[in-house]
């Protein structure tokens, strides 16, 4: 399970998301081509996204198809719109 995360830039965890993300076959195998963001999650390190890199996050969740889904997805785009209301916050994707 990937747990995620808004934190500031001096590390302090600013939300948490109830729902993490689990990591099966269906996210391991999506196409990179399409989803670089998506596709660039490890499940077992730390993915972080910048205030840059969240606008093409939320446009990849926008087309994920729905068997590719889940919570997790309704999750993330609530952390984003957090990261986005202040300064020098990022989207962790926190692997096991």
């Amino acid at each position: 399970m990937i747990n995620l995360q808004v934190r500031h830039e001096s590390g302090t965890v600013v939300a948490g998301a109830q729902h993490g993300v689990a990591w099966d076959e269906s996210l391991a195998e999506i196409d990179r081509s399409q989803f670089p963001m998506l596709a660039g999650v490890c499940p077992f390190a730390d993915t972080v996204f910048n205030a840059w890199q969240i606008p093409m996050l939320l446009e990849e969740l926008d087309r994920l198809p729905a068997a590719r889904g889940g919570p997790w997805v309704d999750a993330v785009r609530a952390l984003c719109r957090t990261a986005e209301e202040g300064s020098h916050r990022y989207v962790w994707f926190v692997g096991d």
